[in-house]
């Protein structure tokens, strides 16, 4: 890098509204030299509404590695970049990874610009656990690799959020259903921040009944967001949980021995309260 190296500028664009554009990705895309952008003829749309016009380059997934020399020499020379996606947060499931770390290998400045990303929007509105979240980005095409897949996912205790297509859609919510059951709670998120916005649930069984029978459900662009499965508890953290509910249980109610044993061990509140129901219905009887 030499000092008048260019900063290449990561940029969020909106995934539906163009509201959701930020000032900050506005202003980035207005000083920058060039422009980059997964599609131009696509992102040249969005250009076309803020009113910016930029050189731009193509950069998407069957020509990255061939971009990478000579936008990176536009960049050692002083020129400044903005890396755009059809929409949303450049390189989740979208072309950019192979230049931006390259880019910061040769110490090249790479600043982010924050904004719509559709697994955050659409977990926000699940209902479902955030605090850990596993992110799988576009099953494989195929039948028998999409279910192996799904196959090896099923015990994963943490949230688990796909992005799927309207041609695959129908398919892979049978899969998901037929992986891990029809009970599991899921929401299907389509077309979101767009005119037809829709959140589905509460069930992976619920969820494919209305897909099958609504075609409109099955146009668009989709998150699946599905809950881990309940951990499975081991005989040994069940023994040593159940000591520990004995001594508080002498001095405590049960439901604040619960809720200390829960946060101590990390095992489920609600296995732990029946737990110390039992233990204190034990103790009860045995006082009689």
């Amino acid at each position: 890098m030499t000092d008048q190296s260019g900063i290449l500028y990561v940029v969020a664009t909106p995934i539906g509204n163009l509201a959701d554009i930020s000032q900050r990705a506005i202003q980035v895309l207005q000083n920058v030299d060039f422009i980059a952008a997964e599609d131009t003829r696509h992102s040249r749309h969005l250009l076309n509404h803020l009113g910016i016009s930029k050189p731009m380059v193509s950069i998407h997934e069957h020509n990255e590695r061939q971009q990478v020399d000579a936008v990176l020499s536009r960049l050692s020379k002083g020129e400044s970049m903005a890396l755009i996606s059809d929409a949303g947060t450049p390189l989740i499931s979208d072309p950019g990874y192979h230049l931006v770390k390259i880019a910061r290998e040769k110490d090249i400045q790479v600043v982010p610009v924050p904004g719509a990303c559709a697994l955050v929007t659409a977990l926000s509105v699940s209902g479902l656990p955030t605090d850990h979240f596993r992110f799988e980005g576009f099953l494989p095409s195929k039948k028998s690799a999409r279910k192996t897949h799904l196959d090896s996912l099923k015990d994963e205790t943490v949230t688990l959020v796909f992005y799927e297509s309207s041609h695959r859609i129908a398919d892979s919510i049978k899969d998901m259903k037929d992986s891990f059951g029809e009970d599991r709670q899921a929401i299907l998120a389509r077309e979101m921040t767009k005119t037809f916005e829709t959140v589905l649930g509460n069930t992976l069984g619920e969820i494919a009944v209305k897909v099958a029978e609504d075609a409109n459900q099955r146009k668009g662009e989709f998150v699946v967001v599905i809950k881990g499965a309940e951990k499975k508890i081991s005989d040994p953290e069940l023994e040593s949980a159940d000591a520990l509910l004995g001594l508080l249980l002498e001095d405590l109610s049960t439901k604040q021995a619960s809720r200390i044993v829960a946060k101590h061990t990390g095992l489920p509140k609600n296995e732990i309260y029946k737990r110390a129901l039992g233990l204190q219905k034990n103790f009860d009887s045995s006082a009689k």
